[in-house]
Parts: C-alpha cells; structure tokens; sequence
C-alpha cells in the first residue's frame, strides 16, 4: 500500500511539473516567420536568438524554401557569436549540399575568417598580444581557406581580402618558427635553433622574420664556433637588405566589411 502511495504521489508531482513548464513560443511559426525573426534578431546583433531561430527552422523545415539561406545565415550567426567549430561546420555543410552555389565562395571565405579568429577572445581584442606565439593549427587551415578561395573562385569579391589575410597568415607562421628557434637558443640547444632558422628561410622566403631568422643563424654558429657558417649568414643578411629583400610587416587584419555586406552583395534575402 506504502508503495503504491509513493508511486501516486510521484506521478502527481511529475504531473505538476509538466503543468509548469514554458511552452516554447515559436511553436507553430511558419517557415516564413522564423526566417523573418531570424533575420531581425540578426540585424540587431542577437546572435543567440537568432542561431536558435535558424537550427529551429532547420530542423523543422530541412528542404523549406529558406533551407539554403539558413544554413549559410546560421553560419555567420555562429561566427559573429564566436562560436567559430560551429560556424565552419554550418559553411562546411552548407558546401556539401549546395555545390556551384553562387555563395560558396563566401561559405569558404567565412570558414578561413572562423580559423582567423579562432583564438581572439576578449582578451586579446582589447590587450596587446602575439598571436604568432599561439597554436599554428587554426592558421595552417585558415590558410588553406582562403587558398582555396583564390583557386576556385579568382574573380570573387572575396578574393583580394582573402589574399592579404594569406600574406598575414604567411607572416604569422614564419614568425612562431622564429619564437621555436628563439626558445631553442634560450635552451642552449644552438643546432636545433639554427634548423629551424634555415627552415624559414627555405620556405617563408620574402617574409619580414627571414631576417631574425638570418640572425639566429648566425648567433647559433657562433656558440657552435661553427664561424664560417655564422659569416655565411651575416653576409646573406647584408645582401638581403641591400637588395630591398627584406620586407616590413603589413598591418594587422580586422576588417569585417565584406562579412557583413555580403548579403546586399548578391541579393539573397531578396524574396
């Protein structure tokens, strides 16, 4: 008897609890509505509300007429969110399931912008950092990104962008060799530095770091009493900067035009 009091007593409880649960707002919405809400959460920054209107949407109309555009919206909802995993995999399927869209180069453009921005956080956004000493993983890809926007689609808007954030991409690279190779020399481990100073040279050539790198090289040999080799570098230094070889820093990239015009550009919230 004891037992089945408790077991009444529980489903009256579970029962009450439903009673009091939010019922979902968006229940009902038409695919038109929620795409139009979307969007206006979009046009004022609501970047929240506005991926859980478009997964809503995506998940209750998958082959709707906004499909398309949804799948490229949330994309750039996740990445203005900082959310840049769930924004390159949003332009990754968006990619898969519509090829030769006129917007896939944009889809590939957002994904290399995603890895571009993968490690700015708050912090780094407002207090000066390297970002060159950080994990080169998320650069690698976003160079490959932007790569493949020249490749497949050299007459895009996103083309020129794309190529400029490769030769800070590039920079980038060369210079977390050159802090390896700094750490190397703090270590006393002179070989290994001078290796990775010639491995900048061999493949971040035209880069401002191949002087740094010219330099460590020189100071490697030189604890190694290896002085040919350390000449060897001091002239390759010297020659480089009569020559005009060695070549300044560009400026830094955080500009977001294009992500943000994109849509007035080709005209698909256009109904």
């Amino acid at each position: 008897m004891s037992r089945l009091i408790w077991t009444l007593l529980l489903v009256s409880f579970l029962s009450g609890c439903s009673f009091f649960e939010q019922k979902d707002p968006t229940e009902g919405w038409s695919q038109q509505k929620l795409f139009t809400e979307a969007k206006s959460a979009m046009a004022g920054g609501a970047w929240d509300k506005a991926i859980d209107y478009y997964e809503k949407l995506e998940s209750r109309y998958p082959y709707g007429k906004y499909a398309h555009q949804a799948q490229l919206d949330i994309a750039y909802a996740y990445y203005r969110n900082g959310e840049h995993d769930s924004a390159r995999a949003a332009a990754d399927r968006f990619i898969k399931f519509h090829p030769n869209h006129p917007a896939e180069a944009y889809a590939h453009y957002l994904k290399g912008l995603s890895n571009f921005n993968r490690s700015i956080n708050f912090l780094t956004r407002f207090i000066p950092s390297d970002s060159s000493q950080r994990d080169p993983g998320g650069a690698l890809q976003s160079y490959q990104d932007f790569a493949t926007v020249l490749e497949k689609f050299p007459d895009s808007e996103y083309t020129e962008d794309s190529r400029k954030r490769m030769l800070y991409l590039r920079n980038n690279l060369a210079r977390y060799e050159i802090h390896v190779a700094k750490f190397y020399m703090k270590r006393g481990a002179f070989v290994a530095a001078a290796n990775r100073a010639n491995y900048v040279i061999e493949n971040y050539q035209r880069t401002p770091s191949v002087s740094d790198a010219l330099k460590i090289m020189s100071q490697a040999y030189t604890k190694l009493d290896m002085p040919e080799l350390a000449k060897d570098a001091e002239r390759v230094l010297a020659m480089n900067k009569d020559s005009g070889a060695i070549v300044d820093d560009p400026l830094k990239l955080r500009d977001e035009n294009l992500v943000e015009n994109f849509w007035t550009l080709i005209g698909l919230d256009e109904n």
